[in-house]
């Protein structure tokens, strides 16, 4: 069966959507916004609005700024057509690569928006895209909304200032417009997006006051942010968290103006990048210079594969948007107060370092290690790659996800754990015998291949690759992200029970090739409880 036969088949509710809104239906839709009127376009009763500014574009003077207020235009502002996704040195992505009809450009600050035609206050979702905090954009067809917006939500996707445009402090910088945080510019742009979301998304037939935030890897690093930031609180009243970690910030607990052991502060890192292109000083004269600098030249190489650590710092604590980590946030209870969603993938990301059975070991108490041994090599492989592979995954994503379901459930705050462990059939064969087989050594569902499940676009991804339990799968995850957004708990007509976590129980839901989605006791207890262990110490 080819990929628009799977899409018809099992995309039925659209074509009931199709049917009951074609009255409704116009070709040139249009909303007055923040700024003016947008005119988007119309298709099969799904409007699309796409490349709406938030912001003033941060250039010139206003780059390193925090996000100022969108500047107003006359006549109507053409929201037909993606707009340019942030600057960034491109990144090869199976799963999500950015549209080169887009373009890249410091002028970023878009968002785009998918509802049904006719929506009056629907739930809002809106998407903070991954990607290190140095890539990506929501420019891919991955992240196309009309699914979504087919199930009844509104769905948003967010653009965000990435690598030194969006993470950057230099210590003139600092000092200037004492009355704005500094730094962290790509979590201030997230901000700035919520704040429109919930001035504007009314006018679409959004529920300002049903707002769900869900991001995957850096996305959901950043919701785990928005969770503890006190300028994010009250624009947001659901989360949802995809492969975000949720210990330590995904990219350290650097300081913007505090050097701490071993790890510069922000503002040393962009003395040290001014120095490689030239510019000595650190008087406003320097400052000039650095925002003088051609856009290219300000992103470099920096990308996923070359992260630049002596030039490039990522999201730091300045005090303002981020306070604590996570953990601290989390263990004290000083996030958000609202229902939860978060999980990881079975072979999900992490950073191998040990070469040898012995250093994968070390971080382990001795009297445990023969345990571990067992849990992270059950067929005694004895294959040091996989072991460490195994160990990194749990220490970045997979524990992290059970340690924040369970310190937000124990505040009596509504909280579905999940992971995700299904693999389209012509993946697993490309796992198995493809180019890269060599280099995937921990098989399995990898980092980010959840994501076109959730926005059920996996048969777009794949096309005539796709078979019909991919697109049962993307359906069934969709719709529980989909229920989740409407009324803080998945569960719905025609899906499995999603029960919600407790510690005692410890039960998640399991979305598998083989039994589809299975709620069950999480079968990796012993080994998380052993990563646990280590967490803690490193905390």
């Amino acid at each position: 069966m080819g990929s628009k036969q799977i899409r018809a088949v099992f995309c039925m509710a659209l074509g009931a959507l199709v049917a009951s809104a074609a009255s409704a239906e116009t070709s040139r839709p249009e909303v007055a916004v923040t700024g003016g009127v947008v005119q988007g376009t119309s298709s099969n009763g799904i409007d699309v609005f796409k490349g709406i500014p938030f912001a003033a574009p941060p250039v010139g003077a206003l780059r390193w700024r925090a996000p100022q207020p969108v500047m107003p235009w006359t006549g109507v502002y053409d929201a037909s057509h993606d707009r340019p996704d942030c600057m960034q040195a491109r990144f090869p992505s199976e799963i999500a690569p950015l549209s080169p009809a887009a373009g890249l450009s410091e002028d970023c600050l878009y968002i785009n928006v998918w509802r049904q035609a006719g929506a009056k206050k629907l739930p809002v979702m809106v998407w903070i895209h991954g990607g290190g905090f140095v890539n990506g954009g929501i420019s891919p067809k991955a992240f196309d909304g009309r699914y979504f917006a087919a199930k009844g939500v509104v769905l948003v996707s967010l653009n965000y200032r990435l690598g030194r445009f969006g993470f950057f402090a230099f210590p003139t910088l600092s000092k200037e417009n004492p009355g704005e945080p500094k730094g962290n510019y790509g979590y201030m742009d997230q901000i700035a997006a919520l704040k429109w979301v919930k001035a504007n998304i009314a006018a679409f037939g959004g529920d300002p006051d049903n707002v769900t935030i869900f991001g995957e890897s850096a996305g959901g690093g950043s919701v785990h942010t928005m969770l503890t930031s006190p300028q994010a609180q009250g624009l947001f009243h659901k989360a949802i968290i995809q492969s975000g970690g949720g210990r330590a910030p995904l990219m350290d607990n650097r300081q913007v103006s505090r050097d701490l052991p071993g790890l510069p502060s922000l503002e040393n890192v962009g003395v040290a990048f001014a120095k490689s292109a030239g510019i000595e000083n650190g008087d406003a004269t320097a400052l000039a210079a650095l925002r003088a600098l051609p856009a290219d030249k300000v992103a470099g190489a920096l990308n996923m594969l070359n992260m630049e650590p002596e030039t490039y710092g990522g999201p730091s604590i300045d005090g303002t948007i981020v306070v604590a980590s996570p953990q601290e946030s989390y263990v004290a209870a000083r996030q958000a107060k609202v229902p939860l969603m978060i999980g990881a993938n079975n072979a999900d990301l992490g950073r191998p370092a040990a070469k040898t059975l012995e250093e994968a070991l070390a971080p382990f108490d001795s009297s445990v290690r023969e345990q571990v041994l067992k849990a992270y090599d059950p067929d005694n492989t004895g294959n040091v790659r996989l072991i460490e592979a195994r160990m990194a995954s749990d220490l970045m994503m997979v524990e992290p996800a059970r340690f924040t379901a369970r310190a937000i459930a124990a505040q009596g705050v509504p909280v579905f754990e999940y992971r995700f462990s299904y693999v389209a059939p012509a993946v697993a064969a490309a796992q198995e015998n493809g180019p890269r087989a060599k280099l995937i050594v921990n098989k399995g569902a990898q980092h980010a291949t959840d994501v076109p499940y959730a926005f059920d676009t996996i048969v777009d991804v794949l096309g005539d690759k796709a078979v019909q339990n991919d697109a049962i799968m993307a359906y069934t995850l969709s719709s529980y992200w989909a229920n989740f957004a409407k009324t803080g708990n998945p569960n719905g007509a025609g899906l499995p029970n999603w029960p919600a976590y407790d510690d005692k129980a410890d039960v998640l839901m399991n979305f598998t090739a083989k039994n589809g989605a299975t709620a069950m006791p999480d079968p990796w207890k012993v080994r998380l409880d052993l990563t646990e262990t280590r967490a803690d110490q490193a905390e």
